[in-house]
């Protein structure tokens, strides 16, 4: 087992020295999911501190995915744009992290919780508290499905900076398994669009982010894509994107959310809002 604490200022810097030492410095592990023929993967305990995870440019060019799956993501953690395809009983989803988080189910309790409402709540009474956490492992259930859930928990902390600066929030988040190269910066990005929420809903501005993954893990089986990763970070300085820049690709997978014939209409009046509020950033972007 290796592991690796990386410090840095922002989302992609992070992400990116992260995945980096996960190859150089990684662990060889079998995978329930190689094929024959796979390589083992490269595997690390690792810990992320991001110190301004708002700071600009906040976005990596080379994370896997696309500037529109990253809007739909965000919209999925932030929203649950897509919690009406949970029905496992007919091979959909099984979950999702905006399900676990904003309605969490005990066997046995009439009314789901609203976990991240009850983070807001216990901020605003007690902002140093230790106990402002939501959890999404449920052990009843996760134990025996097929895809149990890799997020387990966001700690949420509300701290006044020693210089007498304004109060921030915190958050940390412990994720069992973390594909580093494929998810993990779309993770990191959209829980750190959750922090801004509830920093809001709580008062305070947005403080540090730090990403613990038990498993973080570079698949053996994408190791010749990643190695076109390591060339082209090594070839390119300019690897980042502003989220300015990127407005008019996100207002794309809005209006790709917005085509679905079964989004909800309470979903669809919080999409259009988005698409506002992604024009006005356009606008601010091209006047900067």
């Amino acid at each position: 087992m290796k592991s690796i604490h990386v410090v840095a200022r922002t989302l992609p810097e992070g992400w990116e020295t992260a995945v980096r030492r996960t190859w150089a410095e990684g662990a060889r592990f079998r995978t329930q999911y190689d094929k024959p023929g796979d390589p083992e993967s490269r595997d690390v305990a690792c810990l992320i501190h991001v110190t301004e995870p708002f700071a600009e440019p906040r976005i990596h060019k080379a994370f896997p995915g696309g500037l529109e799956d990253l809007e739909v993501y965000r919209a999925e953690v932030l929203h649950g744009v897509h919690d009406h395809w949970i029905a496992p009983e007919e091979g959909k989803w099984e979950y999702t992290y905006h399900e676990r988080l904003r309605a969490y189910r005990v066997p046995g309790v009439a009314e789901p919780i609203d976990q991240v409402a009850e983070v807001v709540r216990m901020l605003r009474a007690t902002p140093h508290t230790r106990r402002a956490q939501a959890v999404t492992w449920q052990a009843w259930q996760d134990l025996g499905i097929h895809d149990p859930a890799c997020l387990q928990r966001m700690w949420f902390r509300v701290e006044e900076p020693p210089d007498g600066g304004a109060p921030r929030l915190n958050l940390v988040i412990h994720i069992r398994s973390n594909d580093a190269f494929k998810a993990a910066f779309m993770n990191m990005y959209a829980f750190t669009e959750l922090q801004r929420q509830v920093a809001d809903e709580v008062g305070v501005a947005v403080g540090e982010y730090v990403h613990v993954a038990d498993s973080f893990h570079i698949y053996g089986s994408y190791f010749s894509e990643f190695e076109g990763f390591l060339k082209m970070i090594q070839a390119r300085p300019d690897r980042t994107f502003t989220t300015g820049f990127a407005a008019p690709v996100f207002a794309d997978g809005v209006r790709r959310v917005l085509a679905e014939a079964d989004l909800p209409e309470a979903k669809r009046a919080v999409m259009e809002q988005r698409l506002t509020d992604l024009a006005l950033l356009s606008e601010e972007a091209a006047r900067a």
